[in-house]
């Protein structure tokens, strides 16, 4: 039998890019399968989050995020324009979105058709790897959703006269998400047990060869 795990993943989220290529990978070698739970970043759910962080936080983790990307070997740069939009005047979070609910209903509906971990890993990558500016124009959303597996055409239309049905699945993973024992994210869960952060890959992993992972 299949092992199976279940991710919980955000589009804003640079360590959620970070962990595609390795799921990607552990995916097609091995006999074991991920339900793709896309979640609103903490920026969207409980913007006050960072409202309390000791200037600390951020400052080590803007060295962190660029730290780990050369560890890894993935092209790395923060998005231009960041998936969730900031008013800088005011340091606050706009409740009106441009970019975030689409792209995360998008998830949603990829995770549908049986393509949600090849659609994060291209949309990632054409987000956060810096290679292009204004990720969010022209046709390349499209391009990376082909690229995925995916009808651009259909995934846009689906988004679109879909968008109250696929919200209600993401505020369900959010619930799901706390449930499983963490709020942040890429959160994997394997066995009720958690593994929150792409640096605990190694331990999740570990727990699945406990469990007899086999090569497909």
């Amino acid at each position: 039998m299949s092992l199976s795990y279940e991710l919980y993943w955000s589009f804003r989220s640079p360590y959620s890019y970070m962990i595609m290529p390795r799921l990607l990978e552990l995916e097609e070698k091995y006999d074991v399968k991920g339900t793709i739970r896309p979640v609103y970043p903490l920026a969207v759910r409980t913007p006050e989050f960072f409202e309390t962080r000791d200037p600390l936080w951020f400052s080590y983790f803007q060295v962190d995020v660029h730290r780990e990307a050369a560890f890894l070997g993935l092209p790395f740069r923060w998005p231009r324009p960041d998936p969730v939009l900031m008013d800088f005047a005011t340091g606050k979070y706009p409740k009106e979105q441009p970019h975030i609910h689409r792209l995360t209903r998008m998830g949603v509906a990829a995770e549908e058709r049986g393509r949600g971990l090849a659609f994060l890993t291209h949309i990632s990558h054409l987000i956060w790897s810096g290679t292009v500016d204004n990720w969010h124009e022209g046709d390349q959303i499209a391009r990376a959703t082909e690229a995925a597996g995916l009808d651009p055409t259909e995934i846009a239309r689906a988004v679109d006269q879909e968008a109250e049905r696929l919200h209600e699945i993401i505020e369900a993973n959010q619930i799901a998400q706390r449930e499983a024992g963490h709020y942040g994210v890429p959160m994997l869960s394997f066995n009720k047990e958690p593994f929150f952060g792409q640096d605990r890959y190694d331990q999740f992993r570990w727990r699945l060869e406990q469990q007899g992972l086999k090569p497909r």
